[in-house]
């Protein structure tokens, strides 16, 4: 543990709560602002991520930081980089964090080190909200190049569907500009290579299993922690669950830890953590990248812990300090297997109620361990949700368990206290032909829903 203050940068939701329970043994400052609630995420219109540091450095100085972590996809990470190398401070190089965030140069870097992993793609050559240019091949699927909120990720099955799934408002477009232009910046002086972020992509569509294999590298070594296994909603590509530890095979782990090990090396990213999404094509059985974060997935934390007593959050300082997380001594696992439960509604027309306060009482009194995160949204929310994701999440909660069966029941008791359907395919209705919502969320100022990690 660690006396001197870290520099937390927009540490929300997930950060916020294990980033408080460990504030007695690393005392914290924090900066930056909560995109997903108002009139916090105002500062949305005049942020500039250079200010930003220099500001958050003059802070740093005054008030004894000495070091900076942050978990925050769109704007911590790299601002959390910037700052690290401002400072002299141990953290990820700033062009490795471009490198992963820029998602079709990481593309070019993986089709150029490991093109069986990659997955065949290109940029959509056309400005927002602009025409579709003819020629493209279909079904496809569509992403921003910069997004840590992937709302516009999508299969399409037709110039028309890809069409009308562009058409942007005025005030989304303001938004999707105020949210990649902070990068754009940061990448045009930094990373020139990688072209424009303001831009979409199209890649293959893959079908095959999802999993997100978390690690960190240390002194340019990289360590894996563990791969959570990605459950999906049947018919769609919306996460109905996460579970560890990964019915993946060791293997296969080890496989994957490769590929992610010679993509860092590659980027030049040496200290930090990172997560690689990545799915296990069903026709070649080959290991397929989806995409690589400069940051941990903070949602899987908890789950981690439960298992194998490892404090990822703590692991996060002890990196921040330029200390071995390896040094950490792991706590005493409860449970054999956890799942991060996702709760969420494919029809539009559906008001799902909110667990009133005697119902939470009862999930806590029956699982003190349990972890219950609603996510209560206004007709407009719910239907702006369903323009972008074709359903909206309304809640999340985490249970460990004595073996798969014993956390199923447990979830299925915990999810009828709540009212709640339990997230297992025979709970749910027939999803399939609904589509996909491929990934989380946008500020509320679109929709409210937030990313997982």
């Amino acid at each position: 543990m660690s006396r001197n203050k870290t520099l937390v940068l927009f540490g929300y939701d997930w950060d916020g709560i294990e980033f408080k329970k460990i504030s007695p043994g690393w005392p914290q400052l924090h900066a930056g602002f909560d995109l997903f609630s108002f009139p916090s995420n105002a500062r949305l219109a005049w942020f500039d991520m250079d200010r930003f540091t220099q500001l958050t450095a003059i802070r740093a100085r005054v008030q004894g930081a000495r070091a900076v972590v942050s978990n925050h996809e769109q704007f911590g990470a790299l601002s959390a980089a910037l700052l690290a190398e401002k400072m002299g401070w141990p953290g990820t190089s700033v062009n490795a964090v471009l490198a992963c965030q820029h998602k079709l140069y990481a593309r070019e870097v993986l089709q150029r080190i490991l093109p069986e992993a990659n997955i065949p793609f290109r940029r959509l050559e056309a400005a927002y909200d602009a025409d579709i240019p003819e020629g493209l091949d279909y079904p496809t699927f569509v992403k921003p190049v910069k997004a840590a909120f992937s709302v516009l990720a999508k299969n399409v099955d037709s110039r028309q569907a890809l069409y009308e799934h562009t058409r942007f408002s005025r005030q989304e477009l303001w938004v999707i500009r105020h949210l990649v232009e902070p990068f754009e910046k940061i990448a045009r002086k930094r990373l020139p290579q990688a072209g424009t972020a303001h831009s979409l992509m199209l890649e293959e569509c893959i079908q095959g299993k999802q999993y997100c294999l978390d690690g960190y590298s240390f002194e340019g070594e990289t360590r894996l922690l563990g791969v959570v296994d990605a459950i999906m909603y049947p018919g769609t590509e919306a996460f109905m669950r996460w579970d560890y530890p990964s019915l993946l095979p060791a293997s296969e782990q080890l496989k994957a830890q490769a590929i992610a090990d010679c993509f860092l090396q590659e980027i030049g990213f040496t200290h930090g953590m990172f997560n690689m999404e990545f799915v296990i094509d069903e026709h070649s059985g080959q290991i397929r990248v989806i995409e690589f974060n400069p940051r941990m997935a903070a949602q899987f934390s908890d789950l981690y812990a439960r298992v194998d007593g490892l404090k990822l959050h703590e692991m996060t300082m002890m990196l921040a300090h330029g200390k071995d997380p390896a040094d950490l001594p792991a706590t005493e696992p409860t449970a054999s297997c956890a799942s991060s439960f996702v709760y969420r509604s494919f029809d539009p027309a559906d008001r799902i109620s909110m667990p009133t306060e005697s119902a939470q009482s009862a999930f806590f009194s029956a699982f003190p361990d349990g972890l219950l995160m609603p996510f209560p949204k206004t007709g407009g929310q719910i239907q702006r949700d369903f323009k972008w994701l074709n359903s909206y999440r309304y809640g999340i909660i985490h249970l460990g368990g004595n073996g798969a069966e014993n956390l199923r029941q447990r979830c299925e008791q915990a999810s009828s206290l709540l009212g709640w359907p339990a997230p297992y395919s025979e709970h749910v209705s027939d999803l399939s032909g609904l589509g996909s919502d491929a990934c989380e969320v946008w500020p509320d100022t679109i929709q409210t829903e937030k990313a997982a990690g």
